[in-house]
């Protein structure tokens, strides 16, 4: 039997749908540290299915240091204008503009690579897959630019 608290606990962490958290946490016995495997698993194959699908829409994200001499445009791509508009899309374009403000990656393919700011545990690459699953749409670093005075 799943524990509401348990299920609570990793919604609030993945932001995955209430019947994958259930279904993940029955698959491993209640442990949490296993269902979270489990979900990361599945959102890494969500990712690849989606991998192929085109990316016409997104947004432009941006990051302003306090500052003022140092700043981040992030170009992200999704394949619907209802995801770009979305609250968690625009989320993870804000966090890789700070990520690519602190962090100065040479082109996408070193900023893919890149442990993640804010989880050293956790690639960028690896937060973004985590985003594809959570929303269900292919997601893509069209380009990034930052600027330092």
């Amino acid at each position: 039997m799943v524990k509401i608290e348990d299920l609570k606990k990793i919604r609030a962490m993945t932001g995955v749908s209430v019947d994958a958290v259930r279904k993940a946490l029955e698959e491993a016995g209640g442990e949490i540290d296993k269902a979270l495997k489990l979900l990361q698993e599945r959102g890494a194959k969500v990712a690849a299915k989606k991998a192929g699908r085109e990316t016409a829409e997104g947004i432009i994200a941006s990051y302003i240091h306090a500052n003022g001499k140092l700043g981040v445009l992030v170009k992200l791509l999704c394949e619907t204008d209802f995801v770009a508009r979305n609250e968690q899309f625009q989320k993870l374009g804000h966090e890789l503009a700070m990520h690519v403000a602190a962090m100065s990656p040479i082109d996408i393919e070193d900023l893919l690579a890149q442990p993640y700011v804010r989880d050293q545990d956790t690639t960028v690459d690896a937060l973004v897959k985590d985003y594809i699953s959570k929303l269900g749409e292919n997601i893509k670093i069209g380009d990034f630019c930052r600027f330092e005075i």
